[in-house]
């Protein structure tokens, strides 16, 4: 991706040598000639010469002599599914031009699993969509639109193609400057990394596939396969925390596990990280018991954070400790920062360089800003204290800290999608709330008759089981609740897929009952105590709990009598259901009233989607199939 504004000019090989060429190109090139590298195996003409360094391409690129292009950035096609090679560009939901918000949609990618919407991780405008709609077989990692920062830089890239984005020097500017990174290290991982191909048996290197959408890094919970053993198509591999919940990773084809690179417990693996290796023979086992991937993940205990936080700190006092403290606070040279992110920085008053960037080419976002967590300040104390005796200084430090006040309790990728879409949800969304009372006595009945009917099946029918089956009903009589927003379209889905709230170890997650709309109440029940059970145990797949149209949330278990729920979204609707209880209640009866059981629900709708009216005539259709249950069956 282009971050300065390069003005095109020959290089070194294709130009006459001047006196002050090389300072100049070395400002422009960095060192090297980025554009004539990356272009030199495609060079026409005489031999040597590179088509930018050519007079007739300087003078006819885009009908200038120097051609710059002002900061964008080239977005790729992600991996959507764990399987997926190659996608196809079903809709753009953004144009060019339009502005994009974080958590937008910004097209629908066809998987080799389902049609997945593709959404947006900051703010940007849409400056050029380089692969129309339609196209297929688009690879993992091709460049399918640009997005840029203002919007008087869209119409710079009018004229932009897939050919220029092709040889882009994004690309090749960003391949060399990986290897100084770990150049800092000792010199002696370098050589395994060739003696794979050459010196180890045949192998296959399994990497960190991406198991959500949105997924960029991974916790690697729990191996369940140990070095050695046998593994067979479909045997669960390891367990891997993703943004979305825990999933387990399973083997793709028959081996065995020769060697595991990123130990349990590592956090924040980025996605394409080798986990482990896997040989087709047993015997080729041994030959990995001291093989190290260049670049392998390190094992980040959470012990080894505190020490490199505090050691600016200690620096500052005794100067015992320079070499620990440059880590946290070393210059990056020019630090990416989207431009929500560094006003969000600038308010709190975080100082960009020492935060680690995750959006694309480290550039830090605003999910950055909000997980960062800033050196805390009440470690100069022991510090202090502990400056006339340098060597006992992380024994103070150390009981120093008031074990007994608090706990600080690591936040899991889940915990942090969840905070994230919640928020988003309540500050993007204009909520409204509806509240209605529904007799469920006559559903209780119905369900103590089927549930005699079914018990030979070990089938046991619950009230939610009728609650999700008349929530489904209800979006039927009126779509409206069943619709999701699009920010340009308002999208009426014709299936009712219900997502039903469960509260697991980890957080709160949706799985799906898919065409709960024609499912009768028995398949509903197998659904929700399957989907219920994988989900607390982190065995769901990702298509079990991504998407859905409608979701309901149940707390009356706990004795909830009512509450309000935050709308999951793009969807118009969640339904909150209380507890029931028994209350007297009018009746045409010589006492003049009557005990009924009576549930409180509350609809929490999206104004830009369902109007009040709306809203309340849903509550309506979904109180008539509970107090006549028997209307669920016309």
């Amino acid at each position: 991706m282009l971050r300065w504004c390069l003005r095109l000019r020959p290089c070194s090989r294709c130009a006459p040598p001047r006196s002050s060429s090389s300072a100049g190109l070395r400002r422009y090139h960095h060192g090297r000639p980025a554009w004539c590298t990356l272009r030199a195996a495609q060079a026409w003409g005489r031999e040597g010469t590179h088509p930018w360094c050519k007079p007739e391409a300087l003078g006819t690129a885009l009908g200038r002599r120097w051609y710059s292009l002002p900061p964008h950035q080239l977005v790729t096609l992600p991996a959507l599914s764990p399987t997926m090679q190659t996608g196809t560009i079903a809709r753009w939901e953004k144009k060019e031009g339009e502005k994009i918000n974080e958590g937008d949609l910004i097209a629908e990618v066809e998987t080799d699993k389902a049609t997945v919407g593709f959404e947006s991780l900051e703010e940007s405008y849409m400056a050029k969509i380089l692969v129309p709609e339609g196209t297929r077989d688009v690879n993992i990692g091709g460049i399918i639109c640009i997005t840029v920062e203002k919007p008087e830089f869209v119409g710079a890239f009018k004229d932009y193609t897939l050919n220029l984005a092709a040889a882009s020097p994004g690309a090749a500017a960003h391949a060399p400057s990986a290897p100084p990174a770990p150049a800092a290290g000792p010199a002696a991982p370098p050589p395994p990394a060739q003696a794979p191909g050459s010196s180890y048996p045949p192998h296959l290197k399994i990497c960190l596939p991406a198991l959500s959408p949105t997924m960029t890094m991974g916790t690697v919970q729990r191996w369940e396969k140990k070095v050695g053993e046998k593994l067979s198509e479909g045997d669960l591999l390891a367990e891997i925390e993703t943004d979305k919940a825990t999933i387990g990773f399973e083997v793709q084809e028959e081996g065995y596990l020769a060697k595991i690179l990123v130990a349990e417990g590592t956090r924040d693996v980025p996605l394409q990280t080798p986990l482990c290796i896997i040989v087709e023979r047993e015997s080729d086992i041994a030959a990995f018991a001291d093989y190290k991937e260049t670049g392998e993940v390190v094992d980040i205990k959470p012990q080894a954070a505190p020490p490199a936080q505090a050691s600016p700190f200690l620096a500052a006092t005794p100067a015992a400790a320079p070499v620990s403290a440059p880590p946290p606070t070393a210059p990056r040279g020019r630090v990416f920062v989207s431009p929500l992110a560094k006003k969000l920085a600038m308010e709190k008053g975080f100082d960009l360089t020492q935060i680690k960037g995750t959006g694309p080419d480290g550039r830090i976002t605003k999910k950055d800003i909000d997980t960062f967590v800033p050196q805390k300040v009440i470690t100069p104390s022991p510090a202090v204290a502990a400056a006339p005796s340098p060597a006992v200084t992380p024994s103070p430090a150390v009981a120093a800290v008031p074990t007994g006040v608090f706990t600080d309790i690591p936040i899991s990728n889940i915990r942090k999608v969840i905070a994230q879409r919640l928020l988003q949800s309540k500050q993007t969304i204009p909520h409204y709330y509806l509240s209605i009372d529904v007799n469920v006595g006559e559903v209780m009945q119905l369900r103590k008759e089927l549930n005699e009917v079914v018990k030979k099946d070990n089938i046991k029918l619950s009230i939610n089981d009728f609650i999700i089956k008349a929530s489904a009903l209800s979006c039927l009589k009126v779509p409206e609740a069943n619709s999701s927003w699009m920010d340009t379209v308002i999208r009426q889905n014709h299936v009712v897929d219900i997502n039903v709230a469960v509260s697991t170890p980890a957080g709160l997650i949706t799985p799906i009952v898919f065409n709960a709309h024609i499912k009768g109440l028995a398949s509903i029940s197998s659904d929700v105590v399957s989907l219920a059970g994988r989900a607390r145990e982190g065995k769901l797949r990702p298509h079990e709990f991504q998407g859905g149209t409608f979701t309901v949330s149940n707390l009356g278990m706990y004795g909830i009598k009512n509450f309000s729920a935050i709308i999951n979204p793009p969807q118009a609707c969640i339904l909150a259901i209380g507890g029931s209880e028994s209350r007297l209640v009018p009746a045409d009866n010589e006492k003049g009233f009557d005990v009924a059981s009576m549930m409180s629900v509350t609809l929490s709708c999206d104004h830009r989607v369902v109007d009040g009216a709306v809203g309340a005539q849903w509550l309506a259709e979904f109180k008539k199939f509970l107090e006549k249950p028997t209307t669920m069956l016309l």
